[in-house]
């Protein structure tokens, strides 16, 4: 038996050594994977601009699968004949070519993580996808060659996009590296299984949503540049439109816009302010749903209280149009039982701004208890029963468990979410807002986030808009910091 150990032993240590050696190729060839997989996102760095009629923010992810942005620019251009549209197919086929490339080398760097085996076979998407690249990147300068060769080439402007060299030495890094490991990888053993760390496992499960946190969450940051720039719609972005902190100080120096800030900021806190106070309705529903003993009704009651959230708030609006207009059903009602008199046209409830943030919070309250409930439905069920029975057995009745056992179990998730409602409470969306505006109300419904909409989209003030969800960013973190460091001094612990 020993000596079978040991006649294995050399042969081990020669495919480990042959790991560590190798672990430098390693590194330039994820770098170089990394970096193209991010390029792609990234406009300016796309090969497929080709030309001025292509959109100089299109990136290349978006050239590979939306063939409608990448000739949204080129209708003219195509029914006057300046511009083929099969050079345009060509270069949509080439970009998408360039992105299954990208997303084989990918998979192949995430397959070295694995043992040998594994690594031979992340080796071969590396190669694969290289090549795959490599034909794309061809594809695109053919197709710029033919736009040299467009009917009209003054108006098509072709231009060599300087993605395509950026691209073609991340491709050629890929494949060199790829190939220098295939000559270093020894062979796998025959009966050898597909093998990874549990460490590098978790690593590339939450790989993907680290992904689609960059895209949609800190990629969309870069939009911040506005707020440095004289830019109005359509416009570009240049040192000679660059203002530099002009609306920042215009925001403080302007007494119109200060006063319509300082507006919507008492709306929007006095709104956030109510749906934090009535915060605890949610958990306090869930704790009442979960003493309902008869399953079948409380599955009907918590589905019924869910399924408001998922009604959009023109739907909703619609209902409570057909509830509290004019000629609603409450109106209707009333007439009938004398409430008002006969041909008497009844009041509008939802033109008036009366007692607006109430109603705005009774409209969030019924769509969402539901839903917000479900969180402290499963700290419920997380609760030790063995706590429930101890209680019982000392005599406390159904209220005092609720109260001395689930309520106490409930309290960490509670001051969770109540430290995000804090961090949030410049951000209570626009949508409710944006449906049950009216020239009536419109003075003490608008929040922040529908001046700026109002402000950016409608009067087409992008840069002043732009500071304000800046600001606005900025704040919320602050409070997201400020209200942890305060539930770490009053409870010990925090969520940061």
């Amino acid at each position: 038996m020993a000596d079978i150990t040991c006649a294995g032993m050399p042969a081990t240590l020669k495919v480990e050594g042959v790991m560590r050696e190798g672990k430098p190729v390693y590194i330039v060839q994820r770098i170089a994977t990394l970096l193209a997989a991010a390029l792609i996102f990234f406009p300016a760095a796309s090969p497929s601009r080709i030309c001025n009629m292509i959109n100089k923010n299109l990136s290349l992810f978006t050239s590979g699968i939306s063939y409608g942005s990448l000739t949204g620019e080129m209708g003219r251009a195509f029914s006057r004949g300046w511009l083929n549209e099969g050079v345009i197919i060509l270069l949509f086929a080439a970009s998408l070519v360039m992105l299954l490339g990208i997303a084989a080398s990918s998979a192949g760097g995430c397959m070295s993580l694995g043992n040998l085996k594994f690594k031979r076979l992340g080796n071969i998407f590396s190669l694969a996808g290289g090549g795959v690249q490599i034909l794309g990147l061809v594809l695109i300068y053919v197709s710029y060659v033919l736009i040299q060769g467009a009917g009209n080439v003054d108006r098509v402007g072709p231009r060599f996009p300087a993605g395509l060299i950026v691209y073609l030495i991340l491709t050629v890094i890929m494949m060199l590296t790829a190939v220098i490991i295939r000559i270093m990888l020894p062979k796998a053993a025959p009966d050898s299984q597909y093998e990874m760390e549990s460490r590098y496992k978790l690593f590339l499960i939450f790989l993907p949503f680290a992904a689609l946190c960059f895209v949609f969450s800190y990629l969309p940051l870069w939009g911040w540049r506005y707020a440095f720039f004289d830019y109005s719609a359509g416009g570009i972005l240049s040192m000679d439109n660059f203002v530099g902190f002009k609306w920042f100080t215009s925001l403080f120096q302007s007494e119109a816009t200060k006063a319509d800030v300082v507006r919507v900021l008492k709306n929007t806190l006095a709104m956030s302010g109510l749906g934090i106070a009535t915060s605890w309705c949610a958990m306090a529903f869930a704790i009442f749903l979960n003493e309902i003993k008869n399953l079948r009704f409380r599955r009907f009651v918590q589905t019924f209280t869910t399924i408001p959230n998922f009604i959009s708030w023109v739907l909703v609006y619609a209902i409570a149009f057909a509830l509290f207009s004019t000629d609603g059903f409450v109106n209707t009602i009333a007439s009938q039982i004398g409430l008002l008199a006969e041909g008497a046209a009844g009041p509008n409830y939802l033109m008036s701004e009366a007692h607006i943030w109430l109603k705005m919070l009774a409209w969030g309250i019924w769509k969402g208890i539901g839903w917000s409930a479900i969180i402290y439905i499963a700290g419920i069920s997380g609760i030790d029963q063995q706590l429930y029975e101890a209680a019982t057995v000392d005599g406390a009745g159904r209220f005092a468990r609720m109260w001395h056992v689930t309520l106490p179990g409930l309290i960490p998730t509670y001051c969770v979410m109540l430290l995000m409602s804090i961090a949030n409470i410049l951000s209570n969306g626009m949508d409710q807002y944006y449906v049950f505006q009216n020239k009536m109300n419109t003075n003490t419904i608008e929040v922040l986030d529908l001046y700026v909409y109002h402000l950016g989209i409608q009067n087409g003030n992008i840069p002043l808009s732009t500071v304000i969800g800046m600001v606005k960013s900025v704040v919320s973190v602050v409070l997201l910091f400020a209200a942890n460091r305060i539930s770490k001094s009053v409870r010990g612990e925090s969520i940061v």
